[in-house]
């Protein structure tokens, strides 16, 4: 089964970001950023839009899907 890769750890240090930061930014608790991170939470298509927005990049580079 494929696992759940994030890159948000990576751009919020480029960003100079605090979880909680990010989590106020998109409109969500600061847990739900931790799961993300962890690779334990799969976000909404809203989610993941915004928090691309907020990196100025693209979902694809935030998120995938990786065989194990």
């Amino acid at each position: 089964m494929p696992e759940f890769k994030t890159k948000i750890k990576e751009y919020r240090a480029k960003y100079n970001l605090k979880q909680g930061d990010l989590a106020d930014m998109v409109g969500v608790r600061r847990e739900t950023i931790i799961r993300l991170e962890k690779g334990q939470y799969n976000p909404s298509l809203k989610l993941a839009l915004d928090i691309a927005k907020v990196f100025e990049t693209t979902v694809e580079d935030l998120f995938k899907f990786e065989d194990e």
